[in-house]
């Protein structure tokens, strides 16, 4: 166990919420519409620093000024967020120290899984992106550090092409920048995918009980371009940058494909198939986790039970046993250990 106790105050619908976690494994049953997804929320942002779902002031509840979060841990470590709707300031309480931000040393590993993350396959290029990105981010502080840089500096190259009269020289720092982060980002999700492509089809043949060949791959314009080569492209499509008002090059375009015995995935995968693939990424993914990082990720699950059968739900009950496990669903759930 990680977590042993979760305050809110003042969070989306809660004007105040405790919870208790006794055991490795706690469910929070409630119908839809009451908050439980908030309290995963609340958790997320926490312990990685950021919601994955919205901007601050989304989160304060209607007719409050603050909110506030406090998540006690086992060993007797607390951190306490607090966010001050008036002045439109978030400060991060950890071992006596107040920040702006959540300090990396306080950052755990999280492995969030949402009922649309089984949509994953047919999902939109942006959708993929932001799911492996924030994989990757969590695997590697260096590659979310470029990533942070490459959007920054991509909407700087952007909002420069909306002018008419901006000439080339004008974005000749911006396209450097582009080039020398995008290649770097190009090989981490190259590389990220080749790892996980070696257990893919092992692990959702253990779920799936079949003899199904899955493979995951990373669309990209680059290809194998160096920095150099990067930089030639972008230079050269300056014009149609420039008449369409955006850069139509670089990895901020990368869209990933799910493969299913040799087909789009897409296609050709039922709709059972395609949900024994996401649920196989996402055991590669805690399992990932802990060999990078030495910690066993907590695993929030927000209301994906129903949307499995009861072969997969006990996949995840299994596979999820080394880690601390936060539930939340409408029913019940069988074999799951509740608080």
């Amino acid at each position: 166990m990680i977590i042993k106790s979760v305050k809110l105050t003042n969070f989306r619908s809660h004007e105040w919420f405790d919870l208790e976690c006794w055991k490795a494994t706690t469910m929070i049953s409630g119908e839809n519409g009451s908050g439980k997804t908030s309290i995963l929320e609340a958790i997320y942002e926490t312990m990685r620093g950021k919601s994955f779902r919205a901007i601050d002031r989304e989160m304060v509840r209607r007719g409050a000024e603050f909110y506030r979060v406090e998540l006690g841990y086992v060993d007797g470590e607390k951190i306490v967020v607090t966010y001050d709707a008036v002045t439109d300031k978030k400060t991060f309480l950890a071992g006596d120290k107040k920040t702006a931000r959540l300090p990396k040393k306080y950052r755990y590993p999280i492995v969030l899984f949402e009922p649309d993350d089984l949509n994953l396959v047919s999902a939109s290029p942006t959708r993929k992106r932001e799911y492996f990105d924030r994989y990757l981010a969590q695997l590697n502080e260096g590659y979310n550090n470029s990533l942070v840089k490459y959007n920054k500096a991509l909407k700087q190259r952007n909002e420069l092409l909306k002018n008419e009269r901006v000439g080339r020289s004008e974005l000749f720092s911006w396209n450097i920048l582009l080039s020398k982060l995008g290649v770097v980002i190009a090989r981490e999700r190259k590389k990220q995918t080749e790892k996980i492509n070696r257990e893919l089809t092992e692990v959702y043949r253990s779920i799936a009980e079949n003899e199904d060949e899955i493979s995951l791959e990373v669309k990209s314009d680059l290809g194998r371009m160096d920095e150099s080569e990067y930089l030639r492209e972008l230079e050269g499509r300056f014009e149609r940058d420039r008449i369409l008002g955006h850069t139509t090059f670089g990895v901020h375009r990368d869209n990933y494909e799910f493969t299913f015995n040799g087909s789009g995935a897409e296609g050709s995968a039922s709709r059972g198939e395609v949900r024994s693939m996401i649920v196989a990424l996402k055991f590669i993914e805690a399992e990932e986790i802990f060999r990078t990082l030495r910690k066993r990720p907590v695993v929030l699950l927000d209301d994906v039970f129903s949307e499995l059968d009861e072969t997969r739900q006990k996949a995840l009950v299994k596979n999820f046993k080394q880690n601390q496990v936060i539930i939340t669903s409408v029913n019940a759930v069988e074999d799951v250990e509740v608080n």
